[in-house]
């Protein structure tokens, strides 16, 4: 009953992302949303090395502007076609995140964070600085759009909304793969702790690069379709604040779950348009607004509610009957005559 429900709840949500662009009011929304299935992919990738290995990337961002720099290089200065180089744009993010894993998997806790978080900054230093290769602050303009594939001309808003909504479909569909699979259960067991871990047999440097290298795929695989979709690009991309608003998303839908980071990223950039007639104040209410989501839902919207439903499973469980108590031996069992026994 429990999976028909899951199933029925992913087939809803499927339906109304089908159904959004004869639903939405202009390009203007489908824009708005397309870009928020974008930042919902990356943030996949940063909850399977956050949330399901326990390893904070503050790098995140930076791969993904790998991957959008490899489909803006590539199609713009050496004419490669969109869907070659958005098919390396992945692979390129998670063959530079094979040699970072290696030296700063190495380290734990907030040290593992703050080597990633110098790493994403020497990424944005590289794509601000390097003018030669990365057009430097100018930026990269005139990305082509993908091609067309039969009488799909991925040119128009909504033809993209689909594609984009396409890799999202595909990459949650394999994330659910992976974290219920053994591997999901070996990352699980590394984030409850290394020694567990190395206690089940677990090689903790090769499931953790592995992690670390699925989750920068998925950031540079959201990358080069940012790439496609906004056809420019500027160093801002690698900026850090990408990656905390992807840690924002994880925080506010659940981390650690399949549909917490998605509804997280969806809602939080339609609740900042929604905010937009403060003006510069919305985050004067946006920010409060967070932080009372926070104490309150630690646990985000999703995980509270899983969290609820397994009480209230453990309440509606039968008790389990008392132990019995063990008979007595046959011996024991002859009672003494009343008045005791009577001396000759």
């Amino acid at each position: 009953m429990k999976l028909f429900n899951a199933k029925l709840g992913w087939g809803l949500l499927l339906v109304l992302a089908l159904a959004f662009p004869f639903l939405a009011g202009n390009d203007y929304h489908l824009t708005v949303m397309s870009t928020a299935y974008i930042y919902a992919i990356a943030t996949i990738g940063l909850n399977l090395i956050t949330g399901y290995t326990g390893q904070y990337n503050l790098a995140h961002s930076g791969f993904m502007a790998v991957g959008a720099y490899t489909v803006g290089i590539l199609t713009v200065d050496y004419g490669v076609s969109f869907w070659v180089a958005f098919a390396l744009s992945g692979v390129v993010s998670a063959a530079l995140g094979f040699f970072v894993g290696i030296v700063s998997l190495r380290l734990k806790t907030h040290f593992f964070s703050i080597f990633t978080l110098c790493v994403g900054y020497i990424m944005y230093l590289v794509i601000e600085k390097w003018e030669s290769f990365t057009h430097g602050t100018v930026g990269i303009m005139g990305i082509p759009a993908p091609e067309s594939i039969g009488s799909l001309d991925f040119s128009e808003p909504r033809t993209q909304y689909y594609l984009v909504l396409f890799f999202l479909v595909a990459s949650l569909w394999i994330m659910h793969r992976i974290v219920h699979s053994l591997l999901g259960r070996t990352f699980m067991a590394i984030r409850n702790g290394d020694e567990l871990a190395q206690a089940l047999g677990i090689n903790l440097m090769r499931n953790k690069l592995l992690a670390f290298m699925l989750s920068v795929f998925f950031s540079g695989m959201a990358g080069g379709l940012y790439a496609g979709y906004v056809r420019f690009l500027g160093p801002g991309v690698a900026s850090v604040e990408h990656t905390f608003d992807m840690t924002m998303y994880m925080l506010v839908g659940g981390i650690g779950t399949l549909l917490g980071p998605l509804l997280g990223a969806i809602s939080v950039p339609w609740l900042t348009q929604y905010l937009q007639f403060l003006q510069e104040y919305r985050f004067v209410v946006f920010g409060p607004v967070l932080v009372l989501l926070v104490i309150f839902l630690p646990h985000g919207v999703v995980g509270t509610y899983m969290n609820r439903q397994r009480r209230k499973a453990a309440m509606r469980a039968p008790a389990a009957p008392p132990a019995s108590t063990p008979a007595a031996p046959a011996s024991a069992a002859v009672a003494a005559p009343k008045g005791g026994a009577k001396h000759a």
